[in-house]
């Protein structure tokens, strides 16, 4: 949680960052690194030509003055040009791109986080000789590690670091409640768990939870900007200028549209699953049981806003709204029907 909340800050701070450096009239890639606007010098120097420059001829190597004094080299040569060059580039026009360190340092301890508590939920599940999801608190550890991962994958892909905030964010929250108020030692299972269902049908669920996550972080961002780009700003979306520097709406709606998909994909196996297992534990498919039906009213959820957006045209706030409703169906499901509703899935708050 240590390591979470150090990917946390830095994360934060890249969202102070970007909203600086908009306030300042320079550019902000998605990936967060920044383009400075080039000095006078700077574009005469780019815009002249030869005549202008200043060619090394053992190098050849652009000279052209830096903005806030020292130099700035276009080549990857060693030195202190190449040492400027680690930390930037150099655009034709003389515009210095510049990445950013903390996100860097947010994505490396967000890796670390990981690998620690991936290492504890594996070590949790030596110690009892079983797959480390029996319970409440196994059951968050391993969600978060899951949700984690599906982060961390996705990335490597499509270029979602903007969204460590919320995912660190969440993660520590889930981590502290559950630490706090679910942790329980080892025991052994009870007899309707004792089946490879426990297996199949938990780590999907957990699965489909963690596309669900990211999904409802896209969907919160997609209905900050919606409102950033159709409506009258208020006061406090002035404040949220980190927003500029992210991908607009709709581009943000694809995003959230795909990964809850693949959610939604697993979230049904989910409830295929579950109604096996309900008959070869209890001898029934389904039994109107409390968990039962918060996980059939998360189903409907999300196949409403899939049908929605496909088949009625739903866009904008409407498809947000419906996938941040979802996962607070999900978050409700596990955080008040595992702890406050007795039935047959009431082992799950032990």
């Amino acid at each position: 949680m240590a390591v979470y909340a150090f990917a946390f800050i830095a994360f934060a701070l890249d969202l102070a960052r970007r909203s600086a450096q908009v306030s300042a009239g320079n550019t902000v890639a998605v990936d967060g690194s920044v383009t400075t606007a080039p000095t006078v010098r700077e574009s005469v120097a780019a815009g002249s030509g030869a005549s202008s420059a200043v060619l090394n001829a053992s190098s050849a190597t652009l000279v052209a003055e830096r903005p806030a004094g020292g130099s700035v080299d276009g080549s990857a040569k060693s030195g202190k040009n190449g040492a400027n060059v680690a930390n930037g580039a150099v655009a034709a026009d003389g515009s210095v791109t510049r990445r950013s360190l903390s996100l860097r340092l947010g994505v490396s301890f967000t890796v670390i986080g990981f690998l620690l508590e991936l290492t504890a939920d594996v070590l949790r599940g030596i110690a009892a000789n079983r797959v480390p999801w029996a319970n409440m608190y196994e059951f968050s550890m391993t969600g978060t590690v899951l949700i984690v991962a599906v982060f961390l994958v996705v990335i490597t892909r499509v270029d979602l670091r903007f969204l460590g905030t919320f995912i660190t964010g969440l993660v520590l929250i889930l981590l502290g409640i559950s630490t706090v108020n679910y942790y329980v030692v080892i025991a052994p299972l009870p007899p309707a768990l004792q089946s490879a269902w426990l297996v199949i049908h938990v780590f999907v669920a957990s699965l489909g939870t963690a596309f669900f996550a990211l999904g409802f972080a896209l969907s919160g961002i997609q209905l900050l900007q919606y409102r950033r780009e159709t409506l009258t700003l208020g006061a406090k979306f002035l404040k949220l200028k980190f927003l500029a520097s992210l991908p607009d709406s709709t581009r943000l709606e694809n995003l959230a549209y795909r990964v809850n998909i693949v959610g939604f994909v697993f979230w049904t196996f989910t409830l295929i699953a579950g109604a096996v297992w309900a008959e070869r534990a209890w001898g029934r498919y389904w039994g109107w049981d409390t968990k039962e039906v918060w996980t059939f009213i998360i189903w409907v959820i999300y196949a409403g806003y899939i049908h929605a957006r496909a088949t009625r045209g739903w866009r904008g706030s409407r498809s947000a709204w419906l996938a941040i409703i979802g996962f607070g169906a999900v978050l409700f499901n596990f955080g008040v029907v595992n702890v406050f509703f007795h039935g047959l899935h009431s082992y799950s708050g032990l």
